[in-house]
């Protein structure tokens, strides 16, 4: 399967690969310090730097190990994205996920992260998802928490992030524990 093939809906969103006029709206974001604050890289975010990304994303198949990132549509416009880094194994990953300030607040990121969740469990098989979060980031530690993830452990100081060491919390969540959104837990 090819990223251009990658398509997963829900009722407001389209999970696709990305496409090279996703360039511009990616760099945007990235270059947003509240949408960096938690996030490895530094803003701003280039243009060239979001165009060599999205020509990397075009490359990758979402059935092979490593890191391969949904581009998060709502209403025809991009509005983040969401990573998913398939182990060797094939059995097991590891989620990411990023939503533009203007977009925040709407639910997206609980909805396309569970569509994925769900497209990992019940389509591909995995055994368990994992997750990390800066100890700092309340929000993405609840939405973890809403979608079903157990909280499985905090490493103290572990990630230099802008000049500043952070504690990670380490989530799981593992196929059998898993409820679809709406559903009781």
């Amino acid at each position: 399967m090819t990223a251009a093939e990658v398509r997963l809906g829900t009722k407001r969103l389209v999970l696709r690969g990305f496409r090279p006029e996703d360039a511009p709206a990616f760099a945007a974001y990235r270059s947003d310090p509240a949408v960096a604050r938690y996030q490895s890289w530094e803003p701003p975010f280039a243009l060239a730097a979001a165009e060599e990304f999205v020509r990397e994303m075009e490359l990758l198949d979402p059935a092979e190990p490593g890191w391969f990132q949904y581009a998060v549509e709502a209403g025809g416009e991009l509005v983040g994205d969401v990573g998913v880094n398939l182990h060797d194994n094939r059995r097991q990953a590891d989620i990411g996920y990023t939503i533009a300030t203007a977009h925040q607040g709407n639910g997206y990121a609980t909805e396309a992260v569970g569509r994925v969740v769900e497209h990992l469990f019940v389509k591909c098989g995995l055994h368990k998802i994992s997750a990390e979060c800066d100890a700092r980031n309340e929000p993405s530690a609840k939405l973890l928490a809403r979608l079903g993830f157990r909280l499985e452990g905090r490493l103290v100081e572990h990630t230099l992030i802008k000049d500043e060491w952070t504690d990670d919390l380490l989530f799981g969540l593992l196929a059998r524990e898993w409820r679809p959104i709406g559903q009781d837990r």
